[in-house]
């Protein structure tokens, strides 16, 4: 590299996003992601040996793919080569396998593959891959937001391992947040810049896990915020709402702060209050919280509040979550204000919730066995085990209804659903105790 070459490097580095130059180098330098990388995890102790077998990282935006990816690249003696699936092609593919052959054929030199949104490739594109990948030519780390076990070639995963990256936690995004103020070398420390306390944890709140997020927020605060008379650059909530375009609620003196909020909201359609279920909506909503959050709060609470009471409740809020991805704001706000609508003032019951949590304590208790009646019949050589004889099929009975025993023995007697006496399950209360008395 000649002098102009250096001085191209180096300023393109100093202009590079804050995330880019904050960028982990090492594993030890990593923030998050502990129950994949942590010291006795497999993929750590792969990293480190570098012994790496091909890989597909997934999650969400900002937690981490592409850091591991660059620090597999920092460590490993293998050539390591980049694509991005959203702009290569199959020219780009045989590239990269060519010159991978002739590394491993002359210099037994190992090629690790970083295809980036793997998700994007067609099956054709995959399908190209997969016999290098399976005699070795290449080593695949490629990284998804998309559910691999949907998006990628299952002979491709076949021959990989999946490791979920999960969303940083507050207290991360926060670690991150204080490293790029304060990191001179990397960071944002030569503006001499601090971070108010309320500014910190608002802005690590509402990236969601995405640290991303919150460091693109902190360099633009940093560089848009004039100097006070201290010489310092103070990042206040003011200056953090506007830089993550988020607005601040201005919380009362008794303690109001975002998770309240979002605990009320929930107690409020539970406790079949509208008035105060829309409400906290609109303060949520004022406040910039993501819609498809709120969405997701409505569909828990109308299955986990309401259910067979009003089973239409669950089907308002699933169509009001679909709705508002498509649709978006401001016009979502109205669709969420009838599913909130909807969810609170109709009849409640957390029988639905009350029986999955009894059965699966029953799970982790007792080991059961199926009984032989409900066992398979189809399969070869179930018959002479005795598979299914003795089943009732209850379509050729009265009301369609048999007593016979379903539960294994060993909880024969166990009684998980206790339909409440609220809406729909009276009804559903009333046709159990029928057809049972009938049979």
């Amino acid at each position: 590299m000649d002098l102009f070459d250096y001085m191209r490097e180096t300023t393109k580095e100093k202009e590079s996003p804050l995330a880019s130059r904050l960028r982990p180098t090492t594993l030890d330098e990593v923030v998050g992601q502990q129950h994949i990388i942590g010291k006795d995890k497999l993929l750590y102790r792969a990293i480190k040996a570098d012994k790496l077998s091909s890989v597909i990282f997934y999650g969400p935006p900002g937690t981490g793919k592409t850091t591991l990816a660059k620090v597999i690249a920092n460590t490993t003696s293998a050539e390591f080569t980049q694509i991005n699936a959203t702009v290569a092609g199959k020219k780009d593919m045989e590239e990269v396998v060519n010159k991978a052959k002739e590394l491993k054929g002359m210099y037994q030199k190992r090629t690790i593959l970083f295809i980036d949104e793997i998700h994007r490739f067609n099956k054709g594109q995959q399908d190209y891959l997969l016999p290098f990948v399976e005699d070795g030519t290449i080593i695949l780390i490629g990284a998804t937001t998309e559910n691999p076990y949907f998006e990628v070639n299952g002979a491709l995963l076949s021959r990989s391992s999946v490791f979920e990256l999960r969303p940083l936690s507050q207290e991360e995004v926060e670690t991150l947040i204080l490293r790029a103020v304060q990191d001179e070398k990397k960071g944002m420390g030569s503006y001499h810049a601090v971070i108010e306390e309320d500014a910190l944890h608002f802005l690590a709140d509402l990236a969601g896990g995405d640290a991303r997020s919150a460091l693109n927020a902190v360099e633009l605060g940093i560089l848009t915020t004039p100097r006070s008379e201290d010489g310092m650059i103070h990042i206040t909530l003011d200056v953090a709402s506007e830089c993550i375009q988020k607005r601040v609620v201005r919380y009362d003196k008794t303690g109001d702060n975002h998770y309240d909020t979002i605990s009320a909201f929930i107690k409020s359609m539970r406790g079949s209050d509208p008035d105060a279920a829309v409400y906290y909506l609109a303060k949520m909503l004022y406040a910039g919280e993501d819609i498809k959050f709120i969405a997701r709060r409505i569909m828990i609470c109308a299955s986990e509040d309401v259910g067979n009471a009003d089973p239409m409740a669950l089907n308002v809020a699933v169509s009001a979550a679909q709705a508002v991805e498509r649709i978006g704001m401001p016009e979502a706000q109205i669709i969420l204000s009838q599913a909130v609508l909807y969810v609170a003032t109709a009849p409640k019951s957390n029988s639905a919730c009350n029986a999955v949590f009894a059965a699966m304590d029953n799970v982790k208790k007792y080991k059961t066995t199926v009984p032989v009646h409900l066992q398979d019949a189809h399969y070869k050589g179930s018959a002479k085990l005795g598979h299914g004889i003795g089943y009732k099929y209850a379509h050729d009975y009265p009301n369609h209804y048999v007593k016979q025993q379903y539960l294994p023995d060993e909880i024969k007697d166990a009684v998980f659903y206790e339909a409440s006496d609220n809406g729909y399950e009276q009804t559903i209360k009333a046709h159990m105790k029928r057809i049972k008395d009938e049979a």
